[in-house]
């Protein structure tokens, strides 16, 4: 399959590996019939879409999830206390 000319590869990335990690890397990607550089790219891309996904996506329990709801649909009246706290929490954050 010819790449496009969006789909070519001009950025450049480079690691120093132990023997014994390449000759990890090296094997996996003979099990998959890949060049060792296209095993490492595909490796790379799935963990950083994973690490990606795990920080923008929130799990929530079953029992959370309905916590959730009820927060949504009936939310609590803001008390003074409440009001004391996030304005504590905003000053320390300008200072940061």
């Amino acid at each position: 399959m010819k790449r496009t000319e969006k789909d070519k590869r001009t950025a450049r990335l480079e690691a120093r590996l132990t023997p014994a990690a390449y000759s990890l890397v090296q094997r996996a990607a003979l099990l998959e019939g890949r060049s060792v550089s296209d095993f490492v790219v595909r490796a790379a891309q799935e963990a950083a879409a994973k690490t990606i996904q795990q920080s923008e996506v929130v799990l929530l329990s079953t029992k959370d999830q309905e916590r959730f709801a009820a927060a949504l649909i009936e939310p609590v009246e803001v008390t003074h206390s409440m009001k004391r706290a996030a304005a504590a929490h905003r000053n320390l954050i300008q200072r940061s």
